[in-house]
C-alpha cells in the first residue's frame, strides 16, 4: 500500500547517527544519503529523512509512530539498545505485547527529534 514515508529532521549528522545504529540489526541500512537527506530500507529506500527548519513537531498523544519489521527478537533487543545508546530515549523495552498478540515481541524509543519508532517480530519464538 505504501511506497515510502517521509520525515523531517533538524539536524541530519545526528539523525544518520541513530538511524544507522538502529537500522542495521534490523537488516536496513542507509542506501541514500546526501547533504540533506537519507534514505532508508533493504533492496530500496523505504523511509526518507530530509532536513527541515519546521519538522512535526513531537507530540506523545497524536499517535504517530513508525514501525520496522525484525528479522527475529534479538533483533529487537538490538533495535532499542542501539536507539539509548545514539541520542534516543526509552517509549517501551523489548517485550511480549499480549494485548496486541501473543507472539507481539516489539520495543520503542524515541529518535533524538521526537519522533517515536518501533521494532517489531511477530512470530512464535
Amino acid at each position: 500500500m505504501l511506497d515510502h514515508v517521509s520525515i523531517g529532521v533538524k539536524d541530519i549528522a545526528r539523525t544518520k547517527k541513530f538511524y544507522d545504529s538502529v537500522m542495521k540489526p534490523l537488516g536496513y541500512k542507509c542506501l541514500s544519503a546526501g547533504e540533506g537527506s537519507l534514505g532508508y530500507g533493504k533492496d530500496s529506500v523505504v523511509f526518507w529523512i530530509s532536513a527541515s527548519e519546521a519538522p512535526v513537531p513531537a507530540d506523545m498523544r497524536s499517535g504517530l509512530h513508525f514501525c520496522f519489521t525484525a528479522p527475529d527478537r534479538k533483533a529487537v533487543d538490538a533495535f532499542h539498545a542501539a536507539g539509548l545508546k545514539n541520542g534516543g530515549k526509552d517509549n517501551g523495552k523489548p517485550g511480549v505485547r499480549a494485548d496486541y498478540s501473543p507472539t507481539y515481541y516489539a520495543s520503542f524509543v524515541i529518535d533524538p527529534d521526537g519522533y517515536r519508532v518501533e521494532a517489531y517480530y511477530g512470530s512464535a519464538v
